[in-house]
């Protein structure tokens, strides 16, 4: 349908004021909120992702993709809500204690409430507190972020805290940010690691395909 290819050209444009506008009008025509999500917002962040990973998109395009889809999402979430409908899974983001970065955090925070994913974000600079908190609190998934060397280890401190605490079990860890390797991921006893935003998105349906 038309509206549906006209949210996609705007969410992966970039275009925020478009996406939600073409949101309102979608849902003002009965549109299902499900299918906005399902057959334009998803597709449009899938195709942004692919021209992140080759090259035909940066990081700019990608946060302003992520901006549009979230303008739209905003308008949904409330009917989505009510409707009872399930998420992708829960997941937990934040950039570790002593690390005030935050932009790769917010684009796989993005990224994957494109994905259809319900997102906490925790923010920066979080405790290892916080984490085994939100673990308590229903996360399927923690997604560990660190842009600093000096701060990886707060990874490692995250991840036994959240043993320490008997949730281990419950959820699975995801690290990623520019210092971080997939080896250190396995070193610090996380689940798996995410290259980029995209690759955390995959790394996060496949990981809760086998928490299913």
């Amino acid at each position: 349908m038309a509206e549906f290819e006209k949210l996609y050209d705007a969410i992966l444009n970039g275009d925020h004021k478009a996406a939600a506008a073409l949101t309102g009008q979608a849902l003002a025509e009965g549109a299902n909120p499900s299918d906005l999500i399902a057959k334009s917002m998803m597709p449009a962040m899938e195709e942004a992702g692919r021209r992140f990973e080759c090259e035909e998109y940066f990081v700019p395009e990608l946060l302003l993709a992520a901006r549009a889809m979230k303008a739209a999402l905003g308008l949904l979430r409330p009917l989505l809500a009510a409707s009872g409908a399930k998420g992708a899974g829960r997941v937990a983001v934040g950039t570790v204690k002593g690390d005030l970065h935050d932009i790769g955090k917010n684009l796989v925070a993005s990224m994957l409430e494109g994905a259809g994913f319900e997102v906490i974000d925790l923010g920066a600079d979080v405790a290892p507190e916080k984490f085994v908190e939100a673990v308590k609190s229903g996360a399927d998934i923690v997604c560990l972020s660190a842009l600093l060397t000096v701060t990886m280890t707060s990874m490692r401190t995250t991840i036994e805290a959240i043993q320490q605490a008997g949730v281990r079990d419950r959820v699975r860890v995801m690290v990623g940010g520019a210092p971080v390797t997939a080896q250190f991921a396995t070193e610090i006893g996380a689940d798996g690691y995410g290259e980029n935003a995209n690759a955390a998105v995959s790394l996060a349906r496949r990981m809760m395909a086998s928490l299913n």
